[in-house]
């Protein structure tokens, strides 16, 4: 990854503080290997299966909504200040992205492990694919690039979901 030149130098950067590394990489979750995109995916579905039984079926579409919705906001700031720590523009252990991408992709979809499963290999095959236009909006600058191509993957997702569901594929 190269760095862009609205980055701070090195004697220029402050440190992101440790909000920002826990949002950044999920409580940690962009640190295991291999693949911290798909430990941050996995992430989001685990935490989703074991928070929405616990809503009632009627709010949860709007539940897992506000669930991408918090990951944005909280992680575009996160994503920001950590890729300005470093000097880099889209850090592989920032998986905050990832969550807020799955979980866009698991709007409305059933608890079943059918469904989660191939909404989590929906959103991953989408988000390392990066079919046009979701490969442009890495082009953003910081922590919306980092995030924008995430939140379009998954809306990718979410409509495949949609129509295997429809069809009652899964």
């Amino acid at each position: 990854m190269t760095t862009s030149p609205e980055l701070p130098t090195a004697a220029e950067r402050q440190p992101a503080g440790t909000w920002a590394w826990m949002v950044a990489t999920f409580f940690g979750a962009g640190r295991l290997r291999p693949g911290p995109g798909t430990w941050g995916s996995l992430g989001a579905v685990v935490t989703w299966r074991l928070v929405a039984p616990f809503i009632a079926p009627f709010w949860q579409p709007s539940a897992a909504a506000l669930y991408a919705a918090i990951a944005l906001v909280v992680g575009v700031p996160a994503a920001t200040r950590v890729a300005r720590e470093l000097g880099k523009e889209d850090p592989s252990f920032v998986v905050i992205d990832e969550v807020c991408g799955q979980m866009i992709t698991l709007i409305g979809a059933p608890l079943g492990w059918k469904s989660l499963l191939a909404g989590f290999i929906l959103f991953r095959a989408f988000d390392i694919v990066k079919p046009p236009p979701v490969r442009s909006f890495e082009r953003l600058p910081e922590g919306i690039g980092i995030m924008m191509d995430d939140v379009a993957a998954g809306f990718y997702a979410l409509i495949c979901m949609r129509i295997l569901l429809h069809f009652r594929i899964i």
